[in-house]
């Protein structure tokens, strides 16, 4: 197996055939205060967005991948996750991950996440990982919490929904492998 799938999930490079998922989850509203969306993709964007997307890490300092559920000889994509702000210099970089809602609260977030923090720290060579999660985003503090992130820092009113401001912590994971 490579560093990024094992058993259950596969971690792979974003396809053109996976345009209707990207399309899904990039176009469902009600994840555009995670995502600081304000206005809905066309496929033709995001078919640019994935022609464009081969580009190496080092070159566009991120990295989407497509979180691919496996079994019975046949995947099916199920969620993506993204290495963003990619630093090889200072050794760090951010994490987002999204589950299509009919897949969540099965673990695959954690089994996901684990993968890419083991490519992460261990073939990237990173000294750490950090996240920005609202702070009613309860799911999302408990899994990257369970995970051995801890929370460093708040940014005080940092985002506003509906006219309401609400704080957003700041969540590491140093290399210790």
């Amino acid at each position: 197996m490579s560093w990024l799938e094992n058993n259950s999930i596969k971690l792979r490079a974003i396809e053109l055939s996976d345009i209707e998922i990207l399309y899904k989850l990039e176009n469902d509203s009600s994840l555009w205060k995670v995502s600081n969306t304000l206005a809905p993709f066309s496929k033709y964007i995001l078919q640019k967005y994935i022609e464009n997307s081969s580009r190496d890490i080092f070159d566009l300092k991120e990295l989407r991948l497509v979180i691919d559920l496996v079994g019975n000889n046949s995947a099916k994509a199920i969620g993506l996750i993204d290495i963003f702000d990619f630093d090889p210099f200072h050794k760090r970089a951010g994490l987002g991950i999204i589950i299509d809602s009919e897949f969540r609260n099965n673990n695959y977030a954690s089994i996901a996440l684990e993968l890419v923090i083991n490519y992460s720290f261990k073939y990237l060579n990173l000294n750490q990982l950090y996240c920005n999660i609202s702070e009613d985003n309860l799911p999302s503090i408990k899994l990257f919490q369970k995970l051995g992130f801890e929370i460093t820092g708040i940014k005080k009113n940092w985002l506003c929904y509906n006219n309401q401001y609400k704080n957003e912590l700041f969540l590491q994971l140093m290399n210790n492998m």
